[in-house]
C-alpha cells in the first residue's frame, strides 16, 4: 500500500508541476494555486503538500531554465574577456527571467528569514554558477571587489519586476539592464 501510495503522490506531483508550469506561463507568479488544483485534479492541501509555498512551486517550475542557466555560466568561465563573458551571462539571465514569467519572483530576495528546508534553490544555483565569472571580472578589474553576485542577481530581479507589464518587456528589460551596466553617463 505505501508504494502505492508514493507512485500516487509522485503522479501528483508531476501533475501538479505540469499545470503549475502552464499557468505560470500565463499568469506569472500570481498565477491561482486554487486554479492550478482545480486544474490538475486534485485539492488544495495536496498542492502544499507538495509546495508549502508559492515559492516553493516558483523554484519547482523554473528549475529547468535554472539548470540551463547554471551550464551556460560554465561554458563561459574561462574566456578571455572575462567582463563580456559575465554581461553576457548576466543577459541571458534577463532573457530567461523576462520569457520564464515567475523566474525573477522565484529569485527574489523578501527578506524573510531562512529557511532551511526550503531555502531559495534558484538564487543559490545562480550565485554559485556565476561566482567564477564574477571572481574572474573582479580580479581582471572589470568590476569592483564589493560587487556581489546577489547584488547582480537583485539589480536582474528588479528590472524584471518592474518591466513585466510593459507593452515589450523583454525590450525594456534589456534596455534597462544595458543602462545599468554602462551607467548614465553620456556615452562618447
Amino acid at each position: 500500500m505505501a508504494d502505492g501510495q508514493r507512485a500516487d503522490a509522485r503522479r501528483n506531483y508531476s501533475r501538479i508541476l505540469a499545470v503549475a508550469e502552464r499557468e505560470v506561463a500565463v499568469h506569472g507568479a500570481g498565477a491561482s494555486l486554487e486554479q492550478i488544483a482545480r486544474t490538475a485534479g486534485v485539492g488544495s492541501a495536496t498542492v502544499r503538500r507538495h509546495f508549502p509555498t508559492r515559492r516553493a512551486l516558483l523554484e519547482a517550475v523554473s528549475r529547468e531554465r535554472v539548470e540551463a542557466l547554471r551550464v551556460r555560466a560554465e561554458e563561459l568561465t574561462g574566456r578571455d574577456d572575462s567582463r563580456a563573458a559575465l554581461l553576457e551571462w548576466l543577459g541571458d539571465v534577463v532573457v530567461y527571467s523576462v520569457a520564464a514569467r515567475g523566474l525573477a519572483a522565484a529569485l527574489a530576495y523578501d527578506g524573510a528569514p531562512a529557511d532551511p528546508v526550503h531555502e531559495n534553490s534558484c538564487s543559490a544555483t545562480l550565485e554559485e554558477a556565476a561566482a567564477p565569472l564574477l571572481h574572474r571580472a573582479v580580479q581582471d578589474g572589470a568590476f569592483a571587489a564589493d560587487v556581489t553576485v546577489g547584488d547582480l542577481i537583485t539589480l536582474i530581479v528588479g528590472i524584471v519586476l518592474a518591466t513585466e507589464h510593459h507593452p515589450d518587456p523583454a525590450a525594456r528589460a534589456d534596455r534597462l539592464f544595458r543602462m545599468a551596466v554602462a551607467g548614465l553617463g553620456p556615452r562618447g
